[in-house]
């Protein structure tokens, strides 16, 4: 048999067959405006699920692929249409997508997008049903784009494995709406470090009133039926965590008086349920944030001002304040922001110190602890302190940083404030220790208290 060349027809097949094989293993090509962006997760309030949200500047389908080793499970969620209210009224589409059938406690691996573009692979930690967890928190506010100091350290440590969950106590990009939402989309990329790894829990602050709150609104998958209303709770561990909306006491318009007072009902209904015998038994602990403090010492209207809204209300304009509501139904810690410094109180009611004791003023104290950390680094700088501070002031600190909290026990709670000016030494801590949790004008009080 001679060697001949093979026909010309096989030789074309062949080179047809050839590219089919190389171009069919190419990637497809990213659509422009496909691309997801804007990654982070909310926990929904059950364990075996997990909220992913995401943005795109394309309408796309909302589908998220997951599992614990490769991607053997898909569910599908909603986009949403988000109009800037800037003057160039920048479009966006926010896709959101509950993850099912979580197995609480394990790890799991995600993308997101739909087959014209996915995003990186993520990973997070199903939250553990465990009433015996000790769930581990990341804490700050005031966190802006520009000067957002805390984020590279905050980012390392999530990548260490060191936290469950973070609470952003208000105020996000400085401001979500600058320009034309450019700012907002910048910071939502910013922390998506972390937020793509960790529930990011958030509290409404005074930087998101533009366009009635419109981004944070927008942005943000909180858990609950009151996202107009911006306030929402859920259980983690051993822990009710609370989040209200202290913007209602401030804002100029017709219907704030109700919005104040829906607020104050749903806070009654939701203190009352999570304080019954049964429920105090699974989540001894009750945590409150919200962005503006009921107490500060900073050089600011909020802290120089007679009465705190958030904590008297407003009296003559029937605006109930809620500091009522914490003392009666036991909350254990108030978490604020708004100050640009960090502050740690003695236990307090209205104006008053009521130590555990004196030698161990945060052992069984008969009001709540209140906590001020709004220093995680903005456009704004720090806020200074007045010069003497009222008794209730324990701590104060004026320099970059976040709060590292533990919920150890059904007793124990440790909280510290790292600095991230001193390379993340940890400037102050507090051991919250109680053997009972329930409402503090029930307990015969036999400690120190101080009329201020």
């Amino acid at each position: 048999m001679s060697d001949s060349a093979p026909p010309a027809w096989f030789v074309v097949l062949l080179s047809l067959l050839c590219c089919w094989t190389v171009c069919s293993a190419r990637p497809h090509p990213k659509v422009p405006g496909t691309e997801p962006t804007q990654i982070h997760l909310s926990y929904s309030g059950s364990p075996t699920s997990m909220v992913v949200t995401w943005s795109t500047l394309n309408n796309t389908a909302s589908v998220v692929e997951y599992g614990q080793a490769d991607f053997s499970l898909r569910n599908s969620g909603i986009s949403t249409l988000f109009v800037d209210g800037g003057k160039k009224h920048n479009a966006q589409y926010i896709h959101r997508v509950v993850l099912t059938g979580l197995k609480p406690g394990f790890r799991y691996i995600y993308h997101v997008g739909d087959e014209v573009s996915w995003s990186e692979i993520y990973s997070f930690t199903a939250v553990q049903d465990d009433t015996n967890w000790s769930p581990r928190f990341a804490v700050y506010g005031d966190l802006g784009y520009e000067n957002a100091q805390s984020v590279a350290r905050l980012t390392k440590e999530v990548q260490r494995g060191m936290y469950d969950a973070i609470l952003h106590v208000g105020d996000f990009a400085y401001d979500m709406n600058d320009k034309e939402g450019e700012v907002g989309d910048a910071f939502m990329s910013l922390i998506q470090p972390i937020a793509a790894y960790l529930p990011y829990m958030t509290c409404v602050g005074n930087h998101e009133i533009a366009y009635n709150f419109s981004h944070y609104i927008n942005r943000f998958s909180m858990p609950g039926s009151h996202d107009k209303d911006m306030f929402y709770s859920f259980n983690i561990g051993p822990v009710h965590i609370i989040s209200i909306n202290t913007e209602v006491w401030y804002l100029d318009e017709d219907g704030s008086k109700d919005k104040v007072i829906r607020q104050r009902e749903w806070l009654h209904r939701d203190l009352e349920a999570a304080n019954t015998p049964e429920q105090r038994q699974k989540q001894p602990w009750i945590i409150l944030m919200g962005h503006r403090p009921m107490y500060c010492s900073n050089v600011a209207k909020d802290c120089i001002m007679d009465e705190s809204f958030v904590r008297q209300g407003i009296p003559k304009q029937g605006m109930p304040g809620v500091e009522d509501l914490l003392y009666k139904y036991g909350v254990d810690l108030t978490i604020w922001a708004h100050e640009h410094s960090y502050e740690r109180l003695w236990p307090v009611y209205d104006k008053m110190v009521m130590n555990g004791s004196v030698n161990e003023p945060y052992t069984n104290p008969q009001a709540p602890v209140h906590i001020i950390t709004g220093s995680a680094g903005c456009k704004e700088r720090l806020t200074p302190f007045v010069p003497n501070p009222k008794p209730w002031s324990a701590f104060r600190l004026d320099d970059y940083g976040y709060i590292r909290m533990t919920v150890v026990n059904s007793t124990h709670l440790y909280l510290e404030q790292v600095s991230d000016d001193q390379d993340g030494v940890v400037v102050d801590s507090m051991q919250l220790i109680k053997h009972s949790h329930d409402s503090y004008s029930t307990t015969n009080y036999s400690g120190n208290r101080r009329d201020l």
